[in-house]
């Protein structure tokens, strides 16, 4: 019982790392990447707050789909080098 209630502390101070992370990151494909991991740590928050068909649609469509249509859209975009 321990585990959970630390989890219940732990998960959501790194979902707001990558938050930040997110928003500080320079690069596009690096900005997706954690917000795919942040996707991934809200779908685990979803089932320790036992909504588990929530945290598969949230990681199915949050961190699977909507991650690879991101890489898809970037790579079709030109870069400007600085």
């Amino acid at each position: 019982m321990l585990e959970i209630a630390a989890l219940h502390i732990i998960v959501p101070v790194l979902l707001i790392v990558c938050a930040v992370f997110v928003a500080r990151a320079k690069d596009l494909i690096n900005a997706v990447l954690f917000l795919a991991a942040f996707s991934l740590l809200l779908s685990l928050e979803f089932y320790l707050l036992q909504a588990p068909d929530v945290a598969i649609a949230e990681a199915a469509i949050g961190a699977a789909i909507t991650t690879a249509i991101f890489v898809v859209a970037i790579r079709a975009t030109k870069r400007e080098e600085e």
